[in-house]
């Protein structure tokens, strides 16, 4: 795995634009299978935040879809009006029909597959969670691009309107639609997408001509969320060394702020308008740390 990574960080930058980025990197995305790592690869060859994001969130959405190919680029359409907790989800799946409305879905209008969160009704008074693929082109589904966020720009968002979209059994991924698909993907989109950012930091590094210390660190960090991809997204364990390399990356980021002197002048521009991006959700976060640590004392841990 540390050779593969220190590959990775040594290959060309690819850009500037995503549909340049996608294709300049399908040689990470076949040779690393493991998802963490492919997450790491995919961050070492952007140029910024933006598209480590996307290998990242890609490479976590192929935990949730195995059959997701090396050159697709999936979107997770979770959230609507009143948020993406299971009874804000109001998307029906009925008689091999889907229909309702999606917000905010990261990479959308880049997509070659949409992972749909939709309820088949009630059991035992709660909803019933399934995750539906669908191609953005299918009948009856139209995605309208967003405007631009302050910080990551490059990646675009959409809502999605779904409209009678046909549906086969095929379609539906087995398992419950929450506690095996948006429950472990909030876990699933922080590892992965963390591995990326530190990816994508060590290359700046190695790029740059950064102190060797500052190299190290960031490796260890690397390495450190690289393996947690191998371990249960629902285990309070998980979360916890979870809740560890996003509190070192943070420490890193402001700590290793001065050394960015040493990069190109338009990376490191754009890497500190998009720092924000690594706050998005820190309430999450921090409740799920806080519950990891209560589980864990019940269990007298």
């Amino acid at each position: 795995m540390l050779g593969a990574l220190l590959e990775s960080l040594a290959a060309p930058i690819a850009g500037p634009t995503f549909d340049a980025f996608w294709r300049a990197t399908a040689d990470t995305r076949a040779r690393h299978r493991h998802p963490t790592l492919r997450a790491a690869g995919l961050g070492a060859r952007a140029d910024r935040l933006a598209f480590a994001f996307a290998g990242g969130y890609v490479a976590a959405l192929s935990r949730l879809d195995p059959t997701l190919g090396p050159d697709d680029v999936a979107a997770l359409c979770a959230t609507e009006d009143g948020g993406a907790h299971p009874r804000a989800i109001h998307t029906t799946l009925k008689d091999g029909r889907l229909s309702g409305t999606k917000r905010f879905v990261s990479g959308g209008p880049l997509a070659t597959r949409l992972l749909v969160v939709a309820t088949t009704g009630e059991v035992d008074g709660r909803p019933r969670l399934v995750l539906v693929r669908v191609p953005p082109t299918a009948p009856g589904v139209t995605l309208t691009t967003m405007d631009e966020l302050p910080f990551v720009p490059e990646l675009p968002h959409a809502s999605v309107e779904l409209r009678d979209v046909v549906v086969t059994p095929a379609d539906v991924l087995p398992g419950d639609g929450y506690a095996d698909a948006l429950k472990p993907f909030r876990t699933l989109e922080d590892l992965h997408v963390h591995a990326a950012v530190l990816g994508y930091l060590s290359a700046v590094a190695r790029r740059s001509g950064w102190q060797h210390e500052a190299r190290e660190r960031l490796l260890a960090s690397l390495v450190t969320a690289v393996a947690l991809g191998d371990e249960d997204p629902r285990a309070a364990g998980t979360h916890l060394a979870l809740a560890g390399v996003l509190a070192t990356t943070r420490a890193l980021v402001h700590e290793l702020a001065p050394l960015w002197a040493k990069a190109p002048a338009d990376e490191a521009a754009r890497f500190e308008r998009d720092r924000p991006l690594l706050d998005v959700a820190a309430k999450a976060r921090e409740a799920r740390r806080l519950k990891a640590w209560e589980t864990l004392s019940r269990s007298g841990t």
